[in-house]
């Protein structure tokens, strides 16, 4: 059982360690800063004035159409006033060319938060020694087999961290394609029967900047469960 015992303790280290290189890496990446998303994907920045242009001209194309409606498809065809209808593609015009600084004062004030969050004191975490922690507490409450209980609890918990990490990845993601594609909301504004779509892609960037303060605010809570429980491991 030596041998047995020393291959799983062994086995608990390097997925602990592998933890802390998750940990350290990954965490400080995410965030309202779309550097990252640039760097793994930047063909974003490069279609990012085509998706502009496409945008100034879906807002032409609707003011024609609705303007259109309003002259030729007679009485019975739900039109807009054709003076508010031209403010209001001017309006998003506008807003469509200058999208890019209105998504990152959105970012802006979404990242302040974030960084409260990551700048938090909290107790030091090492993962590392999560693994001996467990085995102390394990080893006082079980007799037997006490590596092979640890390392289940060990692998449990790292899956769970993982996925947590995975969750946050796949929202910054999401945000940086919302983003980035940004225009092209703006352009849906522009019109009132395509209105409901500008305020969806709205909510859904105001919805992935909360859901991802929430993420690091549980990562955070967790890593700071992980650290005051190897700190002392036999105070529950």
């Amino acid at each position: 059982m030596g041998i047995l015992d020393g291959i799983v303790a062994w086995i608990a280290e390097q997925v602990m360690h592998g933890l802390d290189l998750i940990n350290t890496s990954v965490l400080g990446a995410l965030g309202c800063n779309m550097d990252v998303f640039l760097r793994y994907f930047p063909a974003a920045e490069t279609m990012y004035e085509l998706l502009v242009a496409l945008a100034i001209g879906l807002i032409l194309l609707l003011w024609i159409w609705n303007l259109f409606k309003n002259y030729w498809l007679g009485m019975g065809a739900e039109a807009e006033d054709p003076v508010k209808l031209t403010l209001r593609a001017i309006i998003f015009i506008l807003l469509a060319y200058y999208s890019n600084q209105i998504v990152d004062l959105a970012l802006e004030i979404g990242g302040t938060p974030y960084q409260w969050i990551l700048n938090s004191a909290l107790p030091a975490l090492d993962f590392a020694s999560f693994n001996s922690a467990m085995l102390t507490i394990v080893g006082v409450c079980a007799s037997g087999a006490v590596t092979l209980i640890v390392l289940i609890l060990v692998l449990i918990l790292a899956w769970n961290y993982i996925k947590l990490l995975f969750e946050a990845a796949e929202r910054y993601v999401l945000l940086g394609v919302l983003v980035y594609t940004a225009p092209v909301a703006f352009a849906m504004g522009a019109a009132q029967s395509t209105s409901g779509i500008f305020k969806s892609w709205c909510r859904m960037l105001g919805g992935q900047i909360f859901l991802l303060l929430m993420n690091a605010w549980c990562l955070r809570l967790f890593t700071s469960m992980v650290g005051s429980f190897i700190a002392n491991p036999l105070s529950i």
